[in-house]
């Protein structure tokens, strides 16, 4: 593939909590022509989810919390998501504990891989290492984010059947989560 790839240029446009770069090069066609393609790539990170499972009784740990971009889009803004964050140089697991303790107040245990996904690959670098991790209800320490890191989370235990149902009533809408909830009805039926 990279042979229908050349002379390619990039350009940073902002450099801030990420960067944004516009790429120009020539792209040889499926026809064998070669077509100039200018696109703009935006870069903050890998980052990694963990959907926390409680498999006897069938529940699962969502957050709600404040996404501008979302806000800017003209919904509402107050998503519930999976956990989920940034992998820095961690590697992914261990990122995704991290995250858990941090925003849940749960420690996982029986972390398995669940698959990794690009969300947006038009304009977005970003890939995310999307995990199952089982959680023991009641177990849990201080959660809710870190404020110095702007996050003000709001812990949510469900039952597997009504997180599936949110979905359907359009009250799940981040891409993530439901792909990662639809992976594990699928898988634990």
């Amino acid at each position: 593939m990279s042979k229908r790839i050349k002379d390619v240029t990039v350009e940073t446009l902002a450099n801030n909590w990420g960067t944004l770069t516009k790429a120009s090069f020539e792209y040889q066609r499926s026809d064998g022509s070669w077509q100039h393609q200018v696109r703009e790539c935006y870069d903050h990170g890998h980052g990694a989810a963990i959907l926390l499972f409680e498999p006897d009784a069938r529940t699962v740990i969502l957050i709600r919390q404040f996404r501008y971009p979302v806000f800017a889009a003209g919904d509402p803004a107050f998503l519930v998501e999976v956990c989920a964050g940034l992998v820095d140089n961690d590697p992914p697991q261990t990122a995704v504990m991290r995250e858990a303790l941090e925003e849940t107040g749960y420690q996982p245990f029986g972390v398995e891989h669940m698959f990794d996904a690009y969300m947006s690959p038009g304009s977005v670098q970003e890939k995310v290492s999307c995990y199952l991790g089982l959680y023991h209800a009641g177990s849990a320490a201080a959660g809710g984010g870190l404020a110095d890191e702007g996050e003000d989370i709001e812990v949510l235990e469900l039952p597997l059947a009504e997180a599936l149902a949110m979905i359907d009533r359009g009250e799940i809408i981040d891409g993530k989560t439901i792909m990662m909830l639809q992976w594990l009805a699928l898988k634990r039926r």
